[in-house]
């Protein structure tokens, strides 16, 4: 018995979705919630409902709980205050304190994420061999849960919240467990008036709860953690010993494996959530039928893109202005997303090739927003010089990274010539142009991921110096020389991580209007066949669940 609340109290069992304990943590969970609810004392479920969630990050993170309560409080006092000073028409007190609640959250915030990668930073550009002697250990969901803080003090300082009426509420916000580790980020303008509405789930609303989190767990499961012990890691772990074609399936398979991760932890949380009668917003929309970079930013990790355009782009000018100084609209509004999307690499982690992965993602939505400007005869003149220019730049450098952006551009514009001629002879195929425009803005995120997923997993004290080696090995195998023998008995052999990549792609790319029909369907389904659909869903997850269980990526941001 002493054993058995050991561990229960012990903080070294993290509530994972993907396991056991976490299903039975849910079911006393929502027994006691069903016992206590009571329509008319909201407050009760609040509280309740905090301290759970409170318990399950300490459980993941044992004494950061303090972290996560001291800026809880902070942020929630220093709110109050704002509001107090807006009656009293002090606005300049008003930014004071904005502002020193925005320094002490990306204080704790730079303090565990960044101080490795900042001490890297000043021995660099001064000669200086300063280190940090204690080991620093990451909080889970850190970016996550001070974003959330800092959006609401800023939303109440404008002016489109009101405070949330005690600190048990607040908490409760900050802390609500499906959600509180790798996101969505919620604001709190579309949360907190929830805490204050009875508790409803209707018939379909079950339904749908039901489908987010078996659709989450085979996406996580079955797919994210198949791809990933099976091929993708051994791939990552030592880019040289395998061939081009492996490196190149690898980089692929690595986009299926983080969209099926996240977007499957956010199914989950959003299914958990459902349960207990709150919405959370969506985070995914198909991101990879995007037709260039700006869109898949508006599809991809949509709370964490709208917090950055609220909180990041609109404030340094949108696209009217930098630092406050009115230019041309084009440059402002390129210059700031540029500066936006670093400031978002550098969120995800604290390694340059974070910051490249967000820079690269930042020069390809200014790209693709120029090229929509353009006409047709100015495209492929700028096309063929480029083309032109990368040829000479292989000629003369003869490395595998200028051989990779050869063939890929001279891909591009054979393909552009084809679509040129056809503009010029009057004829149009818009369905080829969107096949093309979305295969093109895949295979641009999928080579950017090559910097973001060599920086992931690793210690923030060595994360620089690996993760550059991964990436340029990696270069290295896919822009050298291809032994072409390879590639069927590769195909053969990994034939189960091909065929789960291809059917991941197949059902990502289905209509939304069949995604959704197929949804509604099981929602409405009479309770017998969901409870079998449920027991054949997990017996199927059983069979792919493997004793290396891998973490949510996310957890590391």
């Amino acid at each position: 018995m002493n054993s058995l609340l050991s561990d229960i109290l012990s903080f070294n069992t993290p509530l994972l979705f993907t396991q056991f304990y976490f299903w039975g943590f849910l079911a006393v969970v929502y027994t006691l919630f069903a016992l206590l609810y009571d329509p008319q004392r909201l407050h009760l479920r609040n509280v309740y409902l905090m301290f759970v969630s409170w318990f399950f990050y300490y459980k993941t993170s044992g004494v950061f709980l303090l972290l996560l309560a001291g800026l809880t409080l902070t942020n929630w006092l220093i709110a109050e205050r704002i509001d107090t000073l807006r009656y009293e028409n002090k606005h300049s007190h008003m930014r004071i304190w904005l502002w020193i609640s925005v320094l002490i959250d990306l204080a704790a915030l730079f303090y565990y994420k960044y101080a490795y990668f900042g001490v890297d930073v000043v021995n660099s550009i001064f000669g200086t061999h300063y280190s940090i002697v204690d080991t620093i250990i990451l909080p889970v969901g850190i970016s996550f849960y001070t974003f959330q803080v800092i959006s609401y003090t800023v939303d109440v300082y404008r002016g489109t919240i009101r405070p949330v009426e005690n600190i048990w509420d607040f908490a409760f916000y900050v802390a609500f467990f499906p959600q509180l580790v790798a996101g969505p980020i919620v604001r709190a303008s579309e949360f907190v008036p929830q805490l204050y509405k009875p508790f409803h789930l209707s018939r379909r609303w079950l339904g749908i709860a039901v489908f987010w989190i078996l659709n989450g767990l085979v996406k996580k499961i079955v797919l994210s953690d198949y791809l990933a012990v099976n091929f993708i890691d051994r791939v990552f772990d030592n880019p040289l010993l395998f061939s081009g074609f492996e490196n190149l399936f690898a980089l692929f398979a690595y986009s299926m494996q983080v969209y099926a991760d996240f977007s499957g932890y956010t199914d989950i949380a959003i299914g958990v959530a459902m349960l207990f009668g709150f919405y959370l917003p969506k985070n995914f929309d198909s991101p990879y039928k995007s037709r260039d970079p700006q869109e898949f930013w508006r599809r991809w990790h949509q709370s964490l893109s709208r917090w950055l355009k609220g909180y990041v782009y609109i404030p340094l000018g949108g696209n009217r202005t930098i630092a406050g100084r009115p230019v041309k609209k084009l440059w402002a509004g390129n210059f700031n997303s540029f500066l936006t999307m670093l400031i978002g690499g550098l969120w995800h982690g604290a390694s340059w090739n974070f910051v490249i992965w967000g820079g690269l993602n930042g020069i390809g939505m200014i790209v693709a927003k120029i090229w929509k400007q353009m006409g047709w005869h100015v495209r492929m003149s700028g096309l063929t010089l480029c083309w032109l220019g990368v040829i000479i730049w292989h000629w003369l450098a003869q490395t595998p990274l200028s051989m990779l952006v050869l063939v890929w551009l001279t891909i591009v514009w054979t393909v552009d010539l084809v679509r040129y001629v056809m503009w010029l002879a009057g004829l149009t195929c818009k369905p080829l142009a969107i096949v093309w425009a979305v295969l093109q803005t895949f295979v641009f995120i999928t080579f950017t991921r090559l910097f973001f997923r060599s920086s992931s997993n690793l210690d923030p004290a060595t994360a620089n110096e690996v993760a550059w080696e991964t990436a340029k090995n990696m270069v290295a195998q896919i822009g050298g020389a291809w032994n072409n023998a390879i590639i069927m008995p590769f195909l053969w052999e990994y034939r189960i991580v091909v065929i789960l990549f291809s059917l991941g792609m197949l059902i990502h790319w289905l209509p939304e209007r069949f995604k959704r029909r197929y949804r509604l369907w099981f929602a409405h389904m009479p309770l017998w066949m969901m409870l079998l659909a449920v027991v054949l869903t997990v017996f199927i997850i059983y069979q792919f669940i493997s004793a290396d269980m891998q973490p949510f990526i996310y957890f590391q941001f």
